[in-house]
């Protein structure tokens, strides 16, 4: 029986990506995005199989209405994938409240407002695959990419709980960290406007990659959304999947740091136990 699938993002990048593969499984997507227009070619390319909606992640009205729809047209939401979003680069000290409260809505109060809705009728059937959509950003930071980084850091946090919560019901939780990918990421980003010369030589080297990277990310989406789908048929789906050479090592060098620093302080972290 064909999967029905919701993704957020659905007109672009990673989200475009995914609901081409999961097509290709012989799958149906419910398309998400801002504009519906965006997605015109997809359903064209995928009549019958491809139904575009409009949705907001960050109107929480709009995501019931959304989940609701796709229930009563379909009977069930099979996997959601919690997609759509957007970068920022400016210093800790540059971002202002306004742009980090937007970040967060978009990447953690949006894809958490889909969950709640998704939920019961994944628990009422004991089936269900929740696909989060973070970063290698998700596991680690950089200067320029602190407030995206916290809104990766917090969804990562909380879908690790989600998972032990739901694991038991029948329902997967998978955690995505993409490097760079060929996707609109940097076009579609939002920059600190008024910049600290101070910063120059950390968070501007970021913002100079951001401002002149597009179309150099060796990432293909491709080939991750293939990398999504064989994770989610696996007998025992992960927790976490990174994706990218660069992701990886990135990974695997902050998890180095990690122990590092754990090593060194071990005795003065262990020596702050109550006497007696």
């Amino acid at each position: 029986m064909s999967r029905i699938w919701l993704i957020t993002g659905a007109n672009s990048g990673f989200g475009r990506a995914f609901t081409e593969a999961a097509v290709a499984a012989g799958d149906v997507v419910v398309a998400a995005a801002r504009r519906t227009e965006t997605l015109g070619d997809l359903v064209a390319a995928h009549p019958g199989r491809v139904e575009p909606v409009a949705l907001d992640v960050t109107d929480g009205a709009a995501v019931e209405r959304v989940v609701a729809g796709v229930v009563e047209r379909h009977g069930r939401v099979d996997v959601l994938v919690n997609n759509a979003g957007r970068t920022h680069v400016g210093s800790v000290e540059e971002t202002g409240d306004e742009e980090l409260r937007s970040l967060f809505d978009v990447h953690v109060f949006g894809p958490a407002a889909l969950v709640r809705a998704v939920l019961p009728h994944m628990r009422a059937r004991r089936s269900g695959a929740i696909v989060q959509l973070s970063s290698v950003g998700g596991q680690m930071s950089l200067p320029g990419f602190g407030a995206y980084s916290a809104t990766k850091f917090a969804l990562e946090g909380m879908s690790e709980a989600l998972a032990a919560e739901v694991r038991p019901l029948g329902i997967d939780v998978l955690i995505v960290e993409p490097g760079a990918f060929r996707t609109s990421l940097f076009v579609n980003g939002s920059l600190s406007g008024d910049t600290i010369a101070d910063y120059a030589d950390t968070v501007g080297a970021t913002r100079a990659y951001v401002e002149s990277g597009d179309g150099t990310q060796p990432g293909d989406p491709a080939k991750a959304a293939a990398a999504v789908l064989a994770a989610l048929a696996a007998e025992e789906t992960p927790l976490r999947l990174a994706l990218g050479d660069d992701a990886i090592d990135a990974v695997h060098a902050h998890l180095d740091q990690v122990r590092a620093d754990l090593a060194a302080w071990d005795k003065v972290g262990r020596d702050t136990r109550l006497d007696g």
